[in-house]
C-alpha cells in the first residue's frame, strides 16, 4: 500500500477528500487538470476556425478532433508501459513536454499554411495528453480514501471545465474576433492570391498563442518535476516482466467488468464531445452565426462545471457515484430529446444543458471502471484512455449521417445511444466480477 505524505498537525485537522495526503497534491494535479481542459476544448472553436482558414467542409473541419483523439487508442498502450516503468509523476513530466512540442509542431504548421502539417502536430499533442491522463486518472483515484474518490475527481473536473471554458473564449478573443467578417470577405473573392493573403493573415493570429502554450507547459512541467507531488505506486510498477504480464492482461481480461468500462467510456467522450465540439455546427444549422457559435463550446462547459460543482455537493453524502451514473444518463437523455423536438436557440440551450448532464458521468465511471484492479490498475487506465477515441468518432459519424438524416435526428439518435450504452454498463457493473488480480 502506498504511505502519504507526513501532515502537519494543523494540516490534519483539515478535512481533505484526500485523507492524511492533505490539500497540496490536489492543488498541484487540479492545475494539471486546468492544462488538460484548456488544451482539450481548444478544438471545438478550432473546428470552425480551421473551415475558414483552409476553406474545408465538415467532414475535413471534423479532422480535428478525429485525429486528437485517435492519439488516444494509438498512445494509451504505450503510455501504460511508460508509466509502469517511470511512475506516475515522472509520467506527467514527461507527458507536458510532449504537449509542449505539439503544440510548437501545429503553432508552425498553421502558422506555415498547411493544414495536414497541423493535424500531424494535433496527433503529437493527443499523444503527450494520452500519456498524462494514464497518469493522472488513477493517480487521482488512489489518492484518497476509496469512498471519495468522485469526489476528488469532481474536484478535478471542476479544474477541468474552467480551463475548458477559458479556451475557446482565449481563442476567439485573441484569433477568432472578426471570424464571420473574414468567413463572408472569402465567399466574395475570387482572385486566388488576395484569398490565399487573407487566409495567411487570418493563420497568422493564432501561431503566438500556440507558441505561448507551448511554453507555459515546459515550464509547468519543469515545476511538476521539482514539486512535492507523493509517488503513488503499484506492486506491479516494480515487476520486471511487465510488458509480458501487460500483453497476457490484454488477451485474456477483455470480458472483465473492469475492461467493459472502456466501451461505456467510448460512447461517454463521444457525447460529451458532441455537446461540446460540435455544437457549433450544430447551431449553424439554424443559421446562427458563427460569430456566435464560437462561444457555445464554453457555454456548455459552463453548465458542465455547473454539474460538478453539484456533485462535488450531493457525491458521495446524498448520492452514491453508482447511482449517480444512470441519473446522469437519464438527464442526457431527457435533454437530447429536448433538443430534438425544439428548434434554434431552445434546441442549441438544450445541447448545452447536456454539459450538466455529462459532468458526473466521468468521476462516476471511471472509479467503478477500476475497482477492483488492483496492481492492474494502470493498464485498466490505458484501456479507458484508449476509448477516449469516441470524442472523435461518434461526431465524425455526426457529419456523416446528418446530410441524409438531418442535423437534429441524427443528433438526438447519436446521444439518446450513447446514454443509453453508458447506463447498461452501470447496471452489469453491479453484477459483472472485476479483473482477477492473479495473472502469472
Amino acid at each position: 500500500m502506498p504511505q502519504p505524505s507526513t501532515q502537519t498537525p494543523g494540516a490534519a485537522r483539515i478535512p481533505c477528500p484526500a485523507g492524511a495526503y492533505g490539500w497540496r497534491p490536489l492543488v498541484l494535479t487540479a492545475v494539471l487538470f486546468f492544462i488538460i481542459g484548456f488544451v482539450t476544448w481548444l478544438n471545438g472553436p478550432l473546428i470552425s476556425f480551421v473551415r475558414v482558414a483552409f476553406t474545408l467542409n465538415d467532414l475535413a473541419a471534423f479532422l480535428v478532433p478525429l485525429v486528437f483523439y485517435f492519439a488516444y487508442f494509438l498512445f494509451s498502450i504505450p503510455a501504460s508501459l511508460s508509466v509502469t516503468r517511470t511512475g506516475f509523476k515522472n509520467g506527467l513530466v514527461y507527458a507536458l513536454l510532449i504537449m509542449a512540442g505539439g503544440m510548437v509542431l501545429t503553432g508552425q504548421c498553421l502558422h506555415a499554411g498547411s493544414y495536414p502539417g497541423a493535424l500531424s502536430g494535433f496527433l503529437v499533442l493527443g499523444a503527450g495528453l494520452s500519456l498524462l491522463q494514464v497518469a493522472i486518472n488513477p493517480y487521482v483515484s488512489l489518492l484518497g480514501p476509496d469512498n471519495r474518490s468522485a469526489q476528488r475527481i469532481a474536484i478535478m473536473g471542476i479544474c477541468n471545465k474552467l480551463g475548458g471554458i477559458l479556451a475557446p473564449i482565449a481563442l476567439a478573443t485573441l484569433a477568432m474576433h472578426h471570424v464571420g467578417d473574414i468567413s463572408a470577405q472569402l465567399q466574395t473573392l475570387t482572385d486566388p492570391e488576395t484569398k490565399r493573403s487573407v487566409q495567411q493573415v487570418f493563420l497568422n493570429a493564432i501561431y503566438w498563442p500556440y507558441m505561448g502554450m507551448a511554453v507555459f507547459l515546459a515550464l509547468t512541467a519543469l515545476w511538476a518535476a521539482r514539486s512535492s507531488l507523493p509517488e503513488i505506486s503499484t506492486d506491479y510498477s516494480h515487476n520486471a516482466n511487465s510488458e509480458y504480464r501487460f500483453l497476457k492482461i490484454l488477451t485474456t481480461s477483455l470480458s472483465y467488468r473492469n475492461l467493459l468500462g472502456a466501451g461505456a467510456m467510448f460512447f461517454y467522450v463521444g457525447v460529451e464531445v458532441l455537446s461540446g465540439d460540435a455544437v457549433g455546427t450544430y447551431a449553424q444549422g439554424f443559421g446562427i452565426s458563427v460569430d456566435q457559435t464560437k462561444f457555445f463550446t464554453s457555454l456548455t462547459l459552463f453548465f458542465m462545471l455547473c454539474g460538478y460543482i453539484t456533485g462535488l455537493v450531493l457525491s458521495p453524502r446524498f448520492i452514491t457515484q453508482e447511482r449517480y451514473l444512470p441519473l446522469s444518463c437519464l438527464c442526457g437523455g431527457v435533454l437530447s430529446l429536448g433538443a430534438w423536438a425544439t428548434h434554434g436557440y431552445a434546441s442549441v440551450l438544450c445541447v448545452t444543458l447536456l454539459g450538466f448532464a455529462n459532468s458526473m458521468i466521468f468521476p462516476s465511471l471511471f472509479p467503478i471502471a477500476i475497482k477492483g484492479a488492483g496492481h492492474h490498475t494502470a493498464q485498466v487506465s490505458a484501456f479507458l484512455v484508449m476509448a477516449y477515441c469516441g470524442g472523435g468518432v461518434v461526431p465524425q459519424i455526426f457529419v456523416l449521417l446528418k446530410p441524409v438524416m438531418g442535423f437534429q435526428t441524427t443528433f438526438a439518435g447519436l446521444a439518446l445511444c450513447s446514454y443509453a450504452l453508458i447506463a447498461s454498463y452501470a447496471k452489469l457493473s453491479t453484477v459483472a466480477p472485476a479483473v482477477k488480480n492473479n495473472v502469472s
